[in-house]
C-alpha cells in the first residue's frame, strides 16, 4: 500500500495489514504532519461481484500514530540539484571591515599628506622660491607672487629736505630676510621713474651688512640732492638683478 502525505506529498510504502477497516492516524516522517488514513479498498476479481461482508465494528481506540515505513525508492517532490554544486564561501565580516578601515585610513593619510604639502608650499613659499627660483612663476600664476631672492623691502619712506637752498630726496627703509636660512645682501638699486614709468635716474645703496640671518632686519638710508623734476615714482631693487 502506498501512502502520500497531503502536506509535503512525500510517498511511503506500507503494509495494508496494519490498517483496521476504520482506518487510523498516521504521521509523516519528513514534515511530521498527522492525518487520518482510510483503509485500502479490496480489489475485486474481474467478472465477479464483491461479496457483501459485514465486519463487526471494533471498539473505538486512539492508538499512537504509527510512522509508516518509508518506501526505499520514493523521492520527495523537490527540485533536483544541479550536477555541480559549490558551497558558498562564508563571508568574513571582520576581514571586510578591516579591509575597509585600511582603505579609508590610506585615503585619510593621503589627504593629510596633500594638505601638509600644500600648507608647507604656502607657508614657506619665500624659502622655496629662493631655493628653486623656477617656482616663482607657479606662485605668480595662482596670484601669490614671491621674492625669489628671499629679501624683502619694508617700511619704505621718501621725503624732501632742504639743504643749502636745494631740495634733497631722502629715502629710508628696512631690508628683511624672509627665509629660514642666512642670505647674502647685494647692493640696493634705487630708480626714479617718470609718470609713464620711464627710468630717469638710478644709483646704488649699501644696506650696511654683508649677510642677514633668518628674520633679521637691516635699515638703509640714502639721499639724492636735486632729483629730476619729472620724477614721480621710486623703485627699489637689487643691483645684481640688473647686472650692476
Amino acid at each position: 500500500m502506498i501512502l502520500t502525505c497531503p502536506e509535503c506529498a512525500t510517498r511511503y510504502q506500507t503494509d495494508a495489514a496494519q490498517f483496521t477497516p476504520d482506518g487510523r492516524k498516521v504521521r509523516c516522517a519528513k514534515c511530521s504532519h498527522v492525518w487520518f488514513q482510510a483503509p485500502p479498498q479490496p480489489e475485486a476479481e474481474a467478472g465477479l461481484e464483491e461479496p457483501a461482508a459485514e465486519t463487526p465494528p471494533e471498539p473505538e481506540a486512539h492508538p499512537e500514530p504509527v510512522v509508516p515505513k518509508r518506501e526505499a525508492t520514493a523521492q520527495p517532490r523537490i527540485a533536483p540539484l544541479p550536477e555541480s554544486w559549490n558551497v558558498p564561501r562564508r563571508r568574513s565580516f571582520g576581514g571586510q571591515s578591516l579591509e575597509r578601515l585600511t582603505l579609508a585610513g590610506g585615503w585619510i593619510g593621503l589627504g593629510v599628506v596633500v594638505l601638509g604639502v600644500g600648507w608647507s608650499m604656502l607657508h614657506y613659499r619665500q624659502t622655496i622660491a629662493s631655493l628653486w627660483p623656477q617656482s616663482s612663476s607657479l606662485y605668480a600664476a595662482v596670484g601669490m607672487p614671491v621674492n625669489t631672492r628671499g629679501l624683502e623691502f619694508r617700511d619704505k619712506t621718501a621725503h624732501f629736505e632742504s639743504e643749502a637752498g636745494q631740495d634733497v630726496l631722502v629715502i629710508t627703509g628696512d631690508l628683511a630676510n624672509v627665509t629660514s636660512r642666512e642670505l647674502s645682501v647685494p647692493p640696493i638699486r634705487v630708480s626714479l621713474l617718470s609718470a609713464d614709468r620711464r627710468e630717469l635716474y638710478h644709483w646704488n645703496v649699501s644696506a650696511g651688512v654683508a649677510t642677514l640671518h633668518p628674520g633679521q632686519l637691516a635699515s638703509f638710508r640714502t639721499r639724492l640732492p636735486s632729483p629730476p623734476p619729472a620724477a614721480r615714482h621710486i623703485e627699489l631693487r637689487f643691483a645684481a638683478e640688473h647686472g650692476n
